[in-house]
């Protein structure tokens, strides 16, 4: 989950984020102090994890700029099969590496690297992808680019893209589709099938 200056933070961060649905429900895992942290609201989370409860369990899915974990953690809880969270910042990284140990979460594994390196380098299939890159950056229509590569996504594999409101929406790549949209404040989330 990416980082962006905010006049007024959203309520959980820093703090705390509160994981919504599955194992881990109602609980509770700090959010480190990080310039501009700001983890997806919960109502948003709760109305993407509706839309993908048919598909979760056992699903191979990213979180590639993690931040807070928010979107990873609730993957894992609600019945992924593996979670990758990747997180340039290796203090950030470090904070989510102790929340996995925390929750005994053996399915989730930390990386500390930049997202789009990582694209271009990564060869695993996933089912489901978050992207909530910074704001402002331009970041979302690179991560498209490099998930359209053959053998990145599997067959009907999700694309989860979180952006400012006031942001252009990013070109989708010649057939994938929207196929929901939930907004919350300045925040405007896309559900993407490819």
């Amino acid at each position: 989950m990416g980082a962006r200056p905010a006049k007024h933070p959203r309520p959980g961060a820093p703090g705390r984020l509160r994981i919504i649905g599955g194992q881990w429900r109602s609980r509770r895992l700090p959010v480190p102090d990080g310039p501009g942290l700001r983890p997806t609201p919960d109502r948003v989370r709760e109305t993407l994890f509706n839309w993908l409860q048919p598909m979760i369990s056992g699903a191979r899915c990213l979180d590639l700029f993690a931040g807070s974990g928010a979107l990873g953690f609730e993957a894992a809880s609600r019945g992924a099969a593996t979670v990758v969270m990747v997180e340039r910042d290796g203090r950030v990284a470090a904070h989510l590496k102790t929340q996995v140990t925390a929750l005994g979460a053996a399915h989730v594994e930390i990386l500390a690297r930049d997202g789009l390196t990582y694209l271009a380098t990564c060869d695993d299939g996933f089912d489901l992808v978050f992207l909530d890159p910074p704001y402002g950056k331009g970041l979302l229509s690179g991560c498209l680019v490099h998930l359209s590569r053959p053998g990145l996504l599997r067959p009907g594999a999700r694309v989860y893209l979180e952006q400012a409101l006031s942001e252009p929406a990013p070109e989708l790549p010649t057939g994938w589709t929207v196929v929901k949209e939930t907004q919350a404040g300045e925040v405007l989330g896309r559900l993407v099938a490819t």
